[in-house]
Formats: C-alpha cells, structure tokens, sequence
C-alpha cells in the first residue's frame, strides 16, 4: 500500500499533465511500428530517412543504394505522418500549439549530435527502442540503455550547470 502511494506521488511528480497522452503515442507508435513490420517485413526507424530523401535527388552512389531507392517513399510518409501526428494531437486534442523557447541554434546542434549519434548506433531510438527491443534484439537493447543512459547523464549535468533554454 505504501509502494502504491509513493509510485503514484512520484508519478504525479514526473507528469504533472497526466501520462495518458504519452500511453496514446506509445500504442500508436506500436500500431505504426507493426503495420510496417507485417505489411513489408521491414523494421520501422527514422534514422536512414535522409539517405532515401536524398535519393531523390542526388545522382551520388551513396544515396543511389537499391535499399535507399526501394524503401524512400514509405520513409517519407513515414517521417511525414510523425510530425502531422504530432502536430494534430496538439491541435485537435489539446488545442495547443506546442512552441519552445529553445534557441534555433540549440535545436539545430541537438538535432546534428543526434543524427551523429544514430549513425555511430546503427539507428534510431524508434528503430531500436521500439522494433528492435520488440524482436529481442540484443544490440537493440544495449543501444537503448545507451540512449537512455547518456540523455539522463546529459539532462543531468545541463541542468547542474545551470543552462536554461
């Protein structure tokens, strides 16, 4: 009973809006995740989408791949339907729009470390974290514990430093 009450207070604690919103992504996540997997035999992740992008319009071998030609178009739908999801949650369901108060260049560095990052991991943190942990993939599972344990690290000594937005 006591274990109850402190993980409900420290629930409340870390989600102070509630966490259904996050369990609606997560089972729309997984849904997107398997009808990739069933329909194309294909394990979902975002991390090769610049690759297939640029296969469009690059005439360089590198982008030229027949695994980068095959698949660009459901990657880009892919990519695309993350950020309308995302962007008609907020507007239909909350009614929100999400705006930060983050620096452009602090988004554009974030966003560049991690695109180093799912090259040096071998993807992304929705092809590891969602498809391969879900298909027992132990390289899946270290890359994860690696994401999540550097990102908790990070957010740690960011905030020691005292950096804000």
């Amino acid at each position: 009973m006591i274990m109850s009450a402190v993980a409900l207070s420290l629930a409340t604690e870390l989600f102070p809006r509630g966490i259904s919103q996050y369990l609606v992504g997560g089972l729309f996540v997984g849904l997107g995740i398997a009808v990739i997997y069933l329909g194309t035999g294909i394990i979902a992740g975002n991390s090769t989408f610049l690759e297939t992008t640029l296969s469009y319009v690059s005439d360089l071998p590198r982008f030229q791949r027949e695994k980068y030609v095959s698949s660009r178009d459901w990657r880009v739908v892919f990519a695309v339907s993350i950020v309308i999801g995302a962007a008609l949650y907020g507007l239909v369901l909350t009614r929100e729009v999400f705006i930060t108060e983050v620096q452009w260049w602090r988004l554009l560095g974030g966003g560049i470390l991690v695109g180093i990052g799912t090259r040096i991991g071998k993807g992304c943190t929705s092809g590891h974290g969602v498809s391969g942990i879900a298909s027992l993939s132990r390289t899946s599972l270290v890359n994860t514990v690696l994401f999540v344990g550097i990102a908790i690290f990070t957010a740690l000594v960011v905030a020691a430093l005292g950096v804000s937005p």
